[in-house]
């Protein structure tokens, strides 16, 4: 591996930003202060002008800017990430940071239930991309953050205004097979008052295909069964949403605010699945097909506190806050289950899902700028989660008849985590460095309850995770950076879950109480250069996991195949992640952004044959073509490549996106975009045991044009691009 690693090493350069080339907007500085005399030719006040980069490489994060991404005017906060150097989100809004799927994703530096768990994708594919004004993304996190997550933290700041008087926008875009965005969001801000909302409706149509191939040995009998599986899906869902913040100043050292979100989903959801399984190469002994009429209801909601006090040393601040977050679902399905052969009647049953989570935080941040350039940061925070699953199935005489319920598929599922965390951070010069030190300690509580089983389960634990930034220039444009941290990984609530979901009785999912944290060290060094034309940089990292935990299949019948988690013993990942962006003439400029890896994981005490490692190149390129001052036309392509797997690999997916927007008046600009020109979400993975091999396709139809216009108006308004929208 370390061979792997110093070779890969080598490889390099790149910019800090995908969208680096690309002109920002211009934001004014605040007024210059008056001239003291009664001199008569005193300059009054000067306003100064300037573009905000689009890319801030910080002793310990790096900062996107996308309020000029052409991806963030109609969009979801998946399309937006998924265009940055190194994250990855699929079709489903999985996330990954270098190939890493444990990220802890923040709004506005605080956690959230609806990235919590396994809500995390949907709510990344419904959050609107236009109410980001930056993303900042830390593979080694600081010590005033959270440790969990192996990946790091993106942390997703929201546009808050702070001009005076009115200002807001409206955008409306519409789409093939009935998409739809609309949105309106504004701000009102008066002396020490400021306020801000924003309402807004989604509509999304999509089709989901999927097919299993399986091999498998019958561990009773040691005969071989051949399976194969088709299913179709259709999803409509509608998300209407609504959000409000306000923000007072009592006086110069004392301010309060209060916000709130509550978005709502409601959808319908069919399918059609076909199955036939028998002995290999012969014709097959069994027939079925099962249809499926549901219905999904989800709600995210937040309420926040917080109260800031200036104290004595300028910069000296106390920061309380409260937050209190929370997801609902409520999903029914009803079934028909046909079976051909052998020839039977239709039988029916159905399914209601239920979850409930409730995230609590209160948190206290207290900051000191010191002489030389120097700061310290103490905090504590406090986060208690509640979880809540109930899954209640029914069998029905007929379609109509009575209902019995089935215990195969019924349980109930309690799950209560608190982690109490204190954290010091110290950042100083140190000769021609900048060095950051801190120090994380967390102490964590979780019970948990199968209320079916009558099962108990838990574990407390206490552990500090230290981390270590330093960077220093190097002539005028270059930056040199190193970091070091400790993370943890808490395995999600359900995959604590023991009790055996036999919802497809081809496919069982049982959860593994055993479960451990995963505990990681990571590993960055790098450099960057940042010109007036041309940007590029490279970043060398090597992480190394204990107890990381992965999915894991086994068959334990002729035709059933269970899929539970387990913890590897040892994986490690390593590689050089590298940025490049510039103009080419006055009227082209290009984003590449790549990460060359390799990895490797120990999966022997999960019947493998010793360790496993593979390498691959992840690349995304854009290409900006401007041909007036109001026409600009993009094409960006992306490609994730294979990832292994203890049992097997997934592969890699290809997409290409286009797009043009046209500034009507400095006010309004349309936009029409096509995402995934050439429908290559296609996801492929193989598990290849000697007890089982599975041959699984998913495939997203992801092929959408979309047509919008966004309008500004108000104390803001004025000609800044608006930006090109991809659905996932």
């Amino acid at each position: 591996m370390k061979h792997h690693v110093a070779s890969l090493a080598v490889v390099a350069l790149a910019s800090a930003s995908p969208v680096a080339a690309q002109t920002a907007p211009p934001t004014a500085a605040p007024k210059a202060a008056p001239a003291k005399a009664a001199d008569p030719s005193a300059i009054e006040g000067v306003v100064v002008t300037a573009e905000r980069p689009q890319t801030q490489s910080l002793v310990d994060r790096t900062v996107y800017t996308v309020n000029a991404d052409l991806q963030a005017t109609a969009g979801s906060a998946a399309e937006v990430l998924n265009n940055l150097p190194s994250v990855t989100v699929d079709a489903d809004g999985n996330l990954s940071l270098r190939g890493d799927p444990n990220v802890t994703v923040l709004v506005d530096g605080k956690p959230s239930a609806q990235f919590t768990g396994a809500t995390r994708g949907l709510s990344l594919l419904q959050f609107p991309a236009n109410e980001i004004d930056r993303i900042e993304v830390m593979a080694n996190p600081p010590a005033q953050y959270r440790a969990e997550g192996s990946g790091g933290v993106i942390n997703i700041i929201t546009k808050k205004t702070r001009r005076d008087g009115f200002s807001g926008a409206a955008q409306a875009s519409a789409g093939d097979y009935g998409r739809y965005v609309l949105g309106l969001n504004g701000s009102y801000n008066i002396g020490r008052l400021k306020a801000s909302g924003g309402i807004g409706l989604r509509h999304d149509v999509k089709e989901r295909l999927s097919s299993s191939d399986r091999v498998e040995v019958d561990p009773a009998t040691g005969a071989a069964v051949e399976s194969h599986q088709r299913i179709d899906e259709h999803f409509h869902r509608l998300a209407p949403s609504v959000k409000g913040g306000l923000d007072y100043e009592f006086n110069d050292r004392q301010s309060a605010g209060l916000s709130f979100s509550h978005r709502e989903l409601t959808g319908t959801r069919y399918f059609d699945q076909g199955d036939t399984s028998g002995p290999p190469r012969q014709s097959p002994t069994a027939l079925s097909s099962r249809h499926s009429d549901g219905h999904e209801w989800s709600m995210d909601g937040a309420e926040g506190l917080h109260f800031d006090q200036k104290l004595w040393r300028p910069g000296e601040t106390l920061s309380l806050a409260l937050q209190r977050s929370m997801t609902r679902e409520r999903e029914r399905y009803a079934y028909r289950n046909t079976s051909t052969l052998p020839a039977g009647p239709p039988t029916f049953d159905d399914l209601r899902l239920s979850l409930d989570l409730i995230k609590t935080e209160l948190s206290a941040d207290y900051d000191l700028p010191m002489a030389h350039d120097r700061e310290v940061r103490l905090g504590y925070d406090l986060e208690d989660d509640r979880n809540a699953f109930d899954n209640v199935g029914d069998t029905l005489a007929s379609a109509s008849g009575p209902a019995t319920i089935n215990p195969a598929v019924t349980n109930h599922f309690r799950y209560r985590q608190q982690v109490n965390a204190a954290y010091g951070q110290f950042e100083t010069p140190l000769g021609p460095w900048r060095l950051q030190a801190g120090l994380r300690v967390e102490a964590t509580h979780v019970a948990t309850l199968q209320i079916t089983g009558d099962l108990a389960g838990g574990r407390n634990d206490i552990a500090a995770y230290p981390s270590l930034h330093l960077d220093r220039g190097i002539g005028d444009d270059g930056k040199l950076t190193a970091s070091v941290s400790r993370r943890v990984t808490r395995p999600d609530p359900e995959a604590l879950n023991p009790f055996a979901d036999h919802q497809d009785i081809h496919n069982l999912r049982a959860g593994n109480p055993d479960l451990r944290p995963q505990d990681t060290w990571s590993y960055e060094l790098g450099y960057l250069y940042s010109g007036a034309r041309l940007n590029y940089g490279a970043t060398a990292y090597y992480r190394r996991d204990k107890n990381s935990v992965t999915d894991v299949l086994r068959a334990i019948s002729a035709d059933v195949v269970l899929a539970t988690k387990m913890n590897l013993p040892l994986s490690q990942a390593g590689g050089v992640a590298f940025t490049a962006g510039g103009k080419l003439g006055s009227r082209l400029s290009y984003n590449l952004s790549g990460d060359l890896f390799v990895a490797e994981i120990d999966a022997a005490a999960l019947g493998a044959t010793g360790t496993k490692s593979t390498t691959g190149l992840n690349l995304k390129a854009s290409l900006d073509y401007r041909p007036t001052s109001k026409d600009t036309g993009q094409i960006s392509v992306s490609r994730t490549d294979k990832r292994l797997t203890p049992q097997g690999e997934i592969s890699a997916i290809n997409l290409v996106n286009l797009g043009y927007r046209r500034q009507i008046r400095p006010d309004l600009a349309a936009v029409v975009t096509v995402t995934d020109l050439f429908d290559g979400q296609r996801q492929q993975r193989l598990i290849s045991t000697p007890q089982l091999r599975d041959d699984f396709l998913r495939h997203q139809l992801g092929r959408v044009a979309l047509v919008g216009v966004v309008y500004t108006f108000g104390a803001t308004a004025k000609a800044k691009p608006s930006g090109f929208e991809y659905e996932p």
